[in-house]
Protein backbone atom coordinates (compact mmCIF):
# COMPACT_ATOMS: atom_id res chain seq x y z
CA UNK A 1 0.00 0.00 0.00
CA UNK A 2 1.28 3.47 -0.83
CA UNK A 3 2.20 5.69 2.09
CA UNK A 4 1.14 9.33 2.16
CA UNK A 5 2.83 11.80 4.50
CA UNK A 6 0.85 14.72 5.89
CA UNK A 7 2.65 17.51 7.71
CA UNK A 8 0.63 19.90 9.83
CA UNK A 9 1.43 23.62 9.85
CA UNK A 10 3.18 23.11 13.23
CA UNK A 11 5.43 20.35 11.87
CA UNK A 12 3.52 17.36 13.26
CA UNK A 13 3.92 14.47 10.82
CA UNK A 14 1.36 11.80 9.99
CA UNK A 15 2.30 8.87 7.75
CA UNK A 16 -0.70 6.84 6.62
CA UNK A 17 -1.22 3.83 4.40
CA UNK A 18 -3.59 4.54 1.53
CA UNK A 19 -5.45 2.21 -0.77
CA UNK A 20 -4.83 2.52 -4.48
CA UNK A 21 -7.78 4.25 -6.11
CA UNK A 22 -8.98 6.19 -3.11
CA UNK A 23 -8.33 9.91 -2.90
CA UNK A 24 -5.61 11.45 -0.76
CA UNK A 25 -8.43 13.14 1.20
CA UNK A 26 -10.08 9.76 1.91
CA UNK A 27 -6.76 8.41 3.18
CA UNK A 28 -6.43 11.40 5.52
CA UNK A 29 -9.99 11.30 6.83
CA UNK A 30 -9.89 7.52 7.26
CA UNK A 31 -6.77 7.89 9.36
CA UNK A 32 -7.99 10.91 11.38
CA UNK A 33 -5.35 13.30 10.06
CA UNK A 34 -6.09 16.73 11.59
CA UNK A 35 -6.63 19.58 9.14
CA UNK A 36 -8.31 17.56 6.39
CA UNK A 37 -12.08 17.69 6.83
CA UNK A 38 -13.59 16.83 3.45
CA UNK A 39 -17.01 18.32 4.24
CA UNK A 40 -18.31 17.66 0.72
CA UNK A 41 -17.19 14.04 0.71
CA UNK A 42 -14.82 14.54 -2.19
CA UNK A 43 -17.11 16.31 -4.65
CA UNK A 44 -14.75 19.28 -5.14
CA UNK A 45 -17.26 21.74 -3.68
CA UNK A 46 -15.84 22.90 -0.34
CA UNK A 47 -12.00 23.20 -0.27
CA UNK A 48 -11.81 21.79 3.29
CA UNK A 49 -9.21 19.30 2.06
CA UNK A 50 -6.81 21.95 0.76
CA UNK A 51 -3.14 20.99 1.00
CA UNK A 52 0.23 21.90 -0.42
CA UNK A 53 1.87 19.19 -2.52
CA UNK A 54 5.63 19.20 -2.03
CA UNK A 55 7.39 20.42 -5.15
CA UNK A 56 9.08 17.04 -5.74
CA UNK A 57 5.59 15.52 -6.24
CA UNK A 58 3.85 18.19 -8.30
CA UNK A 59 4.52 16.54 -11.65
CA UNK A 60 3.47 13.11 -10.35
CA UNK A 61 0.08 14.34 -9.11
CA UNK A 62 -0.56 16.41 -12.21
CA UNK A 63 -2.27 19.73 -12.65
CA UNK A 64 -5.65 20.59 -11.14
CA UNK A 65 -8.70 20.44 -13.36
CA UNK A 66 -10.90 23.45 -14.08
CA UNK A 67 -13.40 22.71 -11.27
CA UNK A 68 -10.58 22.36 -8.77
CA UNK A 69 -8.92 25.59 -9.92
CA UNK A 70 -12.20 27.44 -9.50
CA UNK A 71 -12.70 26.03 -5.99
CA UNK A 72 -9.13 26.94 -5.01
CA UNK A 73 -9.84 30.56 -5.95
CA UNK A 74 -12.01 30.78 -2.83
CA UNK A 75 -9.63 28.96 -0.49
CA UNK A 76 -7.39 30.71 2.03
CA UNK A 77 -3.62 30.98 1.63
CA UNK A 78 -3.47 29.47 -1.86
CA UNK A 79 0.02 28.81 -3.20
CA UNK A 80 1.25 27.54 -6.58
CA UNK A 81 1.41 24.00 -5.14
CA UNK A 82 -2.10 24.11 -3.65
CA UNK A 83 -4.35 21.17 -4.42
CA UNK A 84 -7.63 19.81 -3.17
CA UNK A 85 -6.64 16.41 -1.85
CA UNK A 86 -10.01 14.96 -2.86
CA UNK A 87 -8.92 15.38 -6.46
CA UNK A 88 -5.68 13.39 -6.18
CA UNK A 89 -6.14 9.66 -6.75
CA UNK A 90 -3.75 7.42 -4.86
CA UNK A 91 -1.58 5.15 -6.97
CA UNK A 92 1.58 3.15 -6.36
CA UNK A 93 3.45 5.96 -8.14
CA UNK A 94 2.49 8.29 -5.26
CA UNK A 95 4.11 6.15 -2.55
CA UNK A 96 5.81 8.70 -0.28
CA UNK A 97 3.74 11.69 -1.44
CA UNK A 98 4.11 14.57 1.01
CA UNK A 99 1.27 17.03 1.56
CA UNK A 100 1.61 19.99 3.92
CA UNK A 101 -1.52 21.36 5.57
CA UNK A 102 -2.37 25.05 5.85
CA UNK A 103 -2.82 26.65 9.28
CA UNK A 104 -6.17 28.04 8.12
CA UNK A 105 -7.75 24.56 8.39
CA UNK A 106 -6.99 24.01 12.06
Amino acid sequence: MPKIIFIEHNGARHEVEAQTGQSVMQAAVGNLVPGIVGDCGGCCTCATCHGYVDDAWREAVGEPGEDERMMLEGALNVQPNSRLTCQIAVSEALDGLTVRLPASQF
